[in-house]
Order: C-alpha cells, then structure tokens, then sequence
C-alpha cells in the first residue's frame, strides 16, 4: 500500500511528476490520501480517470469531499455528523460505511445486470418497430402514410413496452443477495 499526504501531493502536482506517481501506484493494492485539501482530492481522481482511463468512484462524508464526489464517474455520499453536503452532491447517499459492500456487491451487480438487458430490450423493440414501418411502405408505394393512429401508439408504447422494462426492474435478480455479498468475483462479469 501507498500512504501520501498533502504536501507529498502538492510537489507531485507542481513538478510535474504525475506519470510517476500514477506508476508507483499501479504497483499499490491500495494507495490512501490524507491531510489533503478539497482540491488535491478531486486532482487525484481526475488523473486516475484521465490518465489510466478508468472508471472511478469517489466516497466521501462531508463538505471538503464534494469537489472529489463529482469529479468522479459515480459518487457516494455517506450523510451523518459531517452534513449532508456529499450525500447531496453524490450519485448514491447511504448512512454508514457498513452499506457500501452491499450497495457496491449487490446492487450494484443487479443494477448492472438491469441495464444491460434493458438496451438489448429497447434495442429490438425499436428494430422490430422500424421494421413493420420498413415492409409498411412497400405496401403503401412509399407514400409516407401512417401505418397506425398517433393515440394507437401511444398506447402500444405505453402497455407493451413501458409496464414490462418496469416491472422487469423490479423484480429481475439474476443471483440472489446471499449469493452475491458470499461470493465478490461475481462482480467481474459485468466488467
């Protein structure tokens, strides 16, 4: 692991010396910052996006975190003694840091799983909408006149392809919670 304080920061960031710091620290299980300001927070996780063209997370618990919590890719905020400034800024607000494993193992993967299906869902939905449109207009001559009423579409959007992507999001876990929190690698699959 690497610990690195504010000054240590600061002469990385005036020298010049991201790239090295950026190699020591592929080297880290773990690299923690402290006594740094608001400021060397939110650079350090710009470079790591930037640079190493990751995706990042940011946690924080007060107001000196919030420049760092929306400098990231996904922002947690912890509300409590601190206020509510990070909880406010973030994407995700929990209580207490005991929350983080289950909202990054469990829901995280069911969020993941979610999404995924759902751009394969509207993905067809949209193929198979534009293709009865497609066949439609050979057998109109291309006229450009409409296959169905506007209120008829409407409608074909509203029952059949709103109310099933909700209640699939609902309900849909594709690994149960146990399984999930006993058994991190499942994390992996989505990545």
């Amino acid at each position: 692991g690497l610990v690195i304080d504010g000054r240590t920061l600061n002469v990385i960031f005036q020298g010049a010396l991201e790239e090295k710091f950026l190699a020591l620290t592929k080297h880290c299980r773990s690299v923690l910052c402290c006594r740094s300001t608001p400021l060397q927070k939110s650079m350090v996780v710009k470079l790591v996006r930037g640079k190493l063209k990751v995706m990042t997370l940011s946690i924080g618990d007060g107001a000196n975190d919030v420049s760092m919590i929306q400098a990231a890719n996904v922002g947690i905020g912890i509300s409590g003694q601190e206020g509510m400034q990070a909880a406010m800024a973030s994407d995700f607000a929990i209580t207490r840091f005991k929350h983080l494993k289950k909202l990054l193992l469990v829901h995280g993967h069911w969020c993941y799983a979610r999404l995924a299906k759902m751009v394969i869902y509207f993905f067809y939905k949209n193929v198979s909408y534009v293709n009865l449109l497609f066949w439609y207009q050979f057998f109109c001559g291309f006229s450009g006149s409409t296959m169905i009423d506007y209120w008829q579409m409407v409608f074909f959007n509203l029952f059949f392809f709103s109310i099933p992507p909700i209640l699939f999001g609902v309900l849909d876990r594709d690994v149960s919670f146990f399984s999930l929190l006993g058994l991190p690698e499942l994390y992996k699959n989505g990545q």
